[in-house]
C-alpha cells in the first residue's frame, strides 16, 4: 500500500554510471561542523544516522575552493590533499550505511565576511559591511580550477559527487545576474558570457573526475532580486550546464538579499516547484524541487505531476533523519515535522553556533544528546504537556522509565495550542500530532484535565518528578488595567474574545507580532493559497522579469493595529535573522503603525494612554491587547527536593522559547 501510495518518491533514479535508491536528497545546510577538522567525527555521526534513515543522495555543507571564498575566517576549506583522510571519516560512515554522499563546493564571493573577498564586479552587499573586489580575468580562470580541484579531491576522499553551489547569492550567482555583473571582459556583459564562469566550472569539474562522477549544480531557477536573471537566461543556463557535464540540476531559491521569503515556515509548502517545472522542460537530466518540502505526500505530487524528478529536503532531514524509512514502512504519521522556524539552524549558522534543530535538539549532536536504554527503569511524572514537558516524557519512556504525563488541559501542545492558529504557523499543529503519537508509541500514560498537587505526587510514590508547568501572562502596572478593553493575548488567540477593528498591542517581543498578525489577517480556512502569497509578495514565476519579481498586491488588512513596546530600540530586533524581517515586513504592510519608548500612563474609555518622549497621546481604540511578557508557573516545584527537576518557560520565562523547553526537556530525560 505505501509502496503504491509514494510510487515515484520511493521509485530510484538512475544517473547513468549510478542509482540513487529514491528520489530524496538531502539537500545542503552548513552546521558548523564543517569548519574544523576535530569535528569531522561528529559530522560524520550526523550524516551516518541520515543515511541510515534511508535518504538517497547527502550533500554536505558549502566547503570553500580557496580562502578569498571563505564564509568567514577559517571557515571549511577544503584545497588540500592532507584534507582527505579527515573527509574519509564522513564518506566512509555514510557508505557503511548503505547511503551516498556529494560535497557541496561553495565560494561565498560578496557574501564572504571578511575584508579580502571577491566578486563579479565591486559591488557590496546590502546585507554585508565588506565591499568586495572585483575578480581579473585571470582570478576567475584560476577560479574554475579551485572548484574543479576541490571536486577532485572530494573524489579522492570518497565522495560519490560533488554539489556545486551556483545560487542563492553566491559568486557563481554573482556572475549570472546583471544585479551584481558590471564586466567588460568575456565573463560579463550578455547572457552568454554571464554564464561562462558556471559552465567552465562544470565542463573543468568533469574533465578533472571523470564520467563515474555525479556533478549536481545548484542553480539559481528564481533568483527574487532586482536585476536578477531573467525567465529565458534561467532556462539558457539550465542546458548549457546539461551540456557541459551536470549529472542533475538542483533548484536554488532566491537571494540571500531577497526581500521575498523562500523558507519561513509562512511560505507555502513547495511554493516554487513551478520555477523547477520550468527548467526540467528543457532539459534531459534529473531536476530536484527544493524549499518548504517536508511531507511524503506534497513530496510525492511534485513528482507524479512532472515538476522534478527529485525532491531536496534540508531541514526536514535536520528533523527527522528516518523521514524515508518511516515513509517507506508506511509510518508518515509519525515523521517529526520541520516547521520552518529556523530558530536552531539557519538562526545558528549565520550567529556562528553549531546548528541543531527545534523540534529534534539530537541534530548535530548525535554524539553527545544520546537516548540510551536505561538498565534501571524509574517511575517518572512530567506535569505539564507543553513543548518541554512532551520532549521530556517521551524521550524518557523511550528509555525505558515509567512515565505518567499531567496537564490540566484537555490537549497537549500548551503554548503550541495559540501558535498553531497565527496565520504562516499552521505547520505547529504538526508538532502536536507528532508528539500525540510519539505518546502512544512509548507508552507515556497520559492524563488530560488533571491537575495535581504536590501531595498526590508524593502518594503515588514517584522517583522523580519533573515541573513542567509553562508560564502565565505577566500582568503589567497600568492604571486601568481591568478595564473591559483589555484583553490577554490568551484570550485573543484562543478565540475566548471578540476583538474591534481598532486596536493597541502592548509588547513588541514574538508575542506581539504574532498576536498582531493574526488579528491584522482575515479568517481563512488553512495556510494561505500559494496564488494569493506569491500576489502579495509579487513574484510572477511566468513572468519574464528580471527576477521574477513584479508589483506585490496586498489585502486591506482586517483591523487597525498599532503595536507598541518600552524599549527605545527598532520593534522586532530581537526576533530571529531570518524570520525577523519577514514578520516586521508583513506588519508593514498591514499598515501596522509600531511605536517605540513608550510610556504607558492609562486605559480608560477613551482608550490607551501613552506618552513617547514629552509627547502625550490618546489612541482610540476598542481593545487593548497585553502582551508584556510572562511569569514562570513553578508552584509544584520543591527546590530543596532532590527528585525534583524544573525545565521549560516553567524554569525561565523572560521569553517563550521553545528551543530551549523541547533541548532542556530531553537533556534531563536523557539523564535520569
Amino acid at each position: 500500500m505505501t509502496a503504491d501510495r509514494y510510487s515515484n518518491l520511493l521509485s530510484p533514479l538512475d544517473l547513468g554510471h549510478t542509482q540513487l535508491k529514491n528520489r530524496v536528497i538531502m539537500g545542503s545546510m552548513h552546521t558548523g561542523l564543517e569548519d574544523r577538522f576535530w569535528q569531522f567525527p561528529k559530522l560524520a555521526a550526523y550524516f551516518a544516522e541520515r543515511a541510515r534513515g534511508g535518504v538517497g543522495l547527502i550533500v554536505t555543507g558549502g566547503f570553500n575552493p580557496n580562502k578569498k571564498g571563505w564564509f568567514y575566517p577559517f571557515s571549511g576549506l577544503f584545497n588540500s590533499r592532507f584534507d582527505v583522510m579527515n573527509h574519509r571519516k564522513v564518506t566512509d560512515a555514510v557508505h557503511r550505511e548503505g547511503g551516498k554522499i556529494a560535497l557541496q563546493v561553495l565560494h561565498a564571493g560578496r557574501y564572504s565576511y571578511h575584508p579580502f573577498s571577491r566578486s563579479a564586479s565591486a559591488i557590496k552587499s546590502p546585507i554585508n559591511p565588506f565591499k568586495p573586489k572585483a575578480m581579473s580575468t585571470k582570478e576567475v580562470e584560476q577560479t574554475v580550477k579551485d572548484f574543479a580541484h576541490t571536486a577532485y579531491l572530494a573524489k579522492k576522499a570518497g565522495y560519490d559527487g560533488v554539489e556545486i553551489m551556483g545560487s542563492e547569492g553566491y559568486l557563481i550567482n554573482q556572475f549570472t545576474a546583471p544585479r551584481t555583473n558590471k564586466r567588460k571582459d568575456k565573463y560579463g556583459g550578455n547572457a552568454e558570457n554571464r554564464r561562462r564562469f558556471p559552465v567552465e566550472i562544470v565542463r573543468e569539474t568533469r574533465k578533472r573526475c571523470g564520467d563515474d562522477f555525479i556533478i549536481m549544480f545548484r542553480m539559481s531557477v528564481i533568483d527574487l532580486v532586482p536585476e536578477g536573471s531573467t525567465r529565458e537566461e534561467v532556462l539558457e543556463l539550465a542546458k548549457a550546464l546539461e551540456a557541459a557535464g551536470s549529472s542533475l540540476l538542483n533548484s536554488g531559491i532566491g537571494w540571500h538579499e531577497a526581500r521575498v521569503p523562500t523558507i519561513v515556515t509562512s511560505v507555502p509548502r513547495a511554493a516554487f516547484a513551478e520555477a523547477t517545472r520550468q527548467v526540467k522542460e528543457v532539459v534531459s537530466i534529473p531536476v530536484v524541487a527544493s524549499n518548504r518540502i517536508n511531507d511524503p505526500d506534497v513530496a510525492e505530487e511534485i513528482l507524479k505531476s512532472g515538476q522534478a524528478d527529485a525532491v531536496s529536503m534540508a531541514r526536514q532531514l535536520l528533523a527527522d533523519p528516518d523521514f524515508v524509512k518511516k515513509t517507506e514502512q508506511g509510518k508518515a504519521d509519525e515523521i517529526n515535522t520541520c516547521i520552518a522556524c529556523n530558530q536552531a539552524c539557519l538562526d545558528h549558522t549565520f550567529q556562528l553556533k553549531r546548528a541543531s534543530c527545534l523540534v529534534n535538539p539530537r541534530a548535530c549532536h548525535e554524539t553527545e544528546l544520546l537516548y540510551l536504554r536505561t538498565a534501571k527503569p524509574k517511575k517518572v511524572a512530567v506535569v505539564g504537556a507543553g513543548p518541554a514537558g512532551l520532549s521530556c516524557a517521551t524521550v524518557a519512556a523511550e528509555r525505558g522509565h515509567d512515565v505518567t504525563l499531567f496537564d490540566q488541559a484537555g490537549e497537549i501542545g500548551g503554548q503550541f495550542n495559540m501558535a498553531k492558529v497565527v496565520p504562516g504557523k499552521e505547520e505547529f499543529h504538526n508538532t502536536i500530532r507528532y508528539f500525540n503519537k510519539r505518546i502512544e508509541n512509548t507508552g507515556v500514560t497520559l492524563k488530560l484535565n488533571t491537575r495535581v498537587a504536590v501531595a498526590d505526587l508524593q502518594a503515588q510514590g514517584f522517583d522523580e518528578i519533573v515541573i513542567a508547568t509553562g508560564v502565565l501572562p505577566r500582568t503589567p502596572g497600568i492604571p486601568g488595567i481591568d478595564h473591559p478593553k483589555v484583553l490577554s493575548y490568551v484570550d485573543v488567540l484562543r478565540g475566548k474574545a471578540q476583538v474591534g477593528e481598532k486596536v493597541a498591542v502592548i509588547g513588541a517581543g514574538g508575542i506581539g507580532f504574532d498576536v498582531s498578525e493574526f488579528l491584522a489577517e482575515h479568517p481563512r480556512d488553512g495556510e494561505q493559497p500559494l496564488p494569493e502569497w506569491m500576489k502579495e509578495w509579487g513574484v510572477d514565476m511566468d513572468s519574464d522579469a528580471p527576477g521574477g519579481l513584479v508589483e506585490p498586491e496586498v489585502e486591506k488588512p482586517a483591523r487597525q493595529i498599532t503595536l507598541l513596546q518600552r524599549k527605545p530600540t527598532p520593534l522586532g530586533k530581537d526576533l530571529g535573522k531570518t524570520s525577523g524581517w519577514v514578520h516586521r515586513a508583513t506588519l508593514k504592510s498591514r499598515n501596522v503603525d509600531m511605536l517605540k519608548g513608550c510610556s504607558y500612563e492609562k486605559i480608560d474609555d477613551a482608550g490607551l494612554h501613552i506618552k513617547i518622549g514629552e509627547e502625550s497621546r490618546v489612541l482610540d481604540v476598542d481593545h487593548v491587547v497585553i502582551c508584556a511578557g510572562q511569569e514562570s508557573l513553578r508552584e509544584l516545584y520543591q527546590e530543596e527536593a532532590k527528585n525534583f527537576h524544573l525545565i521549560g518557560g516553567a524554569d525561565l520565562a523572560a521569553e517563550l522559547d521553545a528551543k530551549r523547553a523541547i533541548r532542556q526537556g530531553a537533556e534531563v530525560a536523557a539523564a535520569l
